[in-house]
């Protein structure tokens, strides 16, 4: 066994925390590798390590911890919403059940940002990733009841803000092919038809292209908002279906190139909440996953208005 090989087997773990955690494809990826030049540098010094999960597990989380330190001061200088780096598809290793695809969402990430990094962590750590409280006190350097009482808080502060729904996936992507065929058409009835009452969609452009710098919420002001924006569209727009963050999402692409990324919140009503990442920064993995790739299951404005729902 070569001294890389039990980092190999648990980087996908490393990556899912480390996203999880910051919300971002590419400081997760920076994470896993600052943790990968720790354990190089650590077994290269002759140190025993009895549990490299845990070695491995107690690093990242940590350097989390750091990293978002100095990103909660950057985000309250950020311009307009802050939304996470969208994640192309949800390989097994990131999300293998339905609650891994929920941890995932936009909606369960942008909730995550109302924690503290430590309340974050705990919160995680043990909900999301079955770590026991003991173990979960030593990586965050806090006792075992004090991890409790934080988990516990953080449980009910998630939970008040995220009412349960259980969304089968059918409709869900049914409703995603309806709220982009009434977009492309500028069908404002039929828009209206899929949004909940008091929808709210929010806009990251990080200050480097045009973007709602505030939340726009009520199902009239969304769908007024949508239908000027689809009627500003080019011809040469072209919107497809991926899956994003493990659900339905919508890229939208002029010749070409990813313009915007959006992903849904649904609940019994409708879509609750839309979220559009325009920010170039945080668009670019999912441009690098298509690049080169024909589109599939996607539609221009024209070919939309003629193809049968499905």
């Amino acid at each position: 066994m070569t001294d890389s090989e039990p980092f190999l087997d648990h980087r996908p773990l490393l990556f899912a925390i480390a996203y999880r955690m910051l919300g971002s494809v590419t400081d997760a990826e920076d994470a896993v590798q600052e943790t990968y030049l720790r354990w190089h540098r650590a077994r290269g010094a002759g140190d025993e390590i009895r549990s490299p999960k845990a070695w491995l597990t107690t690093v990242i989380s940590r350097i989390c911890l750091d990293l978002l330190g100095s990103a909660r001061a950057q985000r309250e200088r950020y311009i307009g919403p802050w939304l996470p780096e969208p994640l192309a598809g949800a390989a097994p290793d990131i999300a293998e059940t339905a609650v891994d695809f929920e941890s995932i969402s936009f909606a369960f990430l942008v909730l995550l940002e109302s924690l503290s990094p430590k309340e974050r962590a705990v919160f995680l750590l043990h909900d999301v990733f079955g770590y026991d409280f003991a173990a979960v006190g030593e990586i965050v350097k806090e006792s075992e009841p004090y991890c409790r009482q934080v988990a516990r808080r953080a449980r009910i502060h998630m939970a008040e803000r995220r009412p349960r729904f259980k969304v089968d996936p059918d409709h869900r992507e049914r409703l995603t092919t309806r709220f982009l065929r009434a977009v492309a058409d500028g069908d404002t009835p039929s828009l209206i038809a899929t949004l909940a009452e008091d929808v709210t969609i929010f806009s990251d452009g990080g200050g480097k292209v045009n973007a709602a710098r505030k939340p726009v919420i009520g199902r009239d002001k969304v769908a007024l908002f949508l239908t000027k924006l689809s009627h500003l569209a080019p011809p040469a727009t072209r919107y497809q279906i991926e899956s994003i963050n493990g659900q339905p999402g919508i890229v939208t692409l002029i010749d070409g190139t990813v313009q915007s990324v959006a992903t849904f919140d649904v609940s019994e009503t409708g879509i609750q909440a839309i979220y559009v990442v325009v920010n170039p920064d945080k668009l670019r993995g999912i441009a690098d996953r298509l690049t080169g790739v024909a589109p599939h299951g996607g539609w221009s404005r024209r070919d939309l208005r003629s193809e049968p729902e499905r």
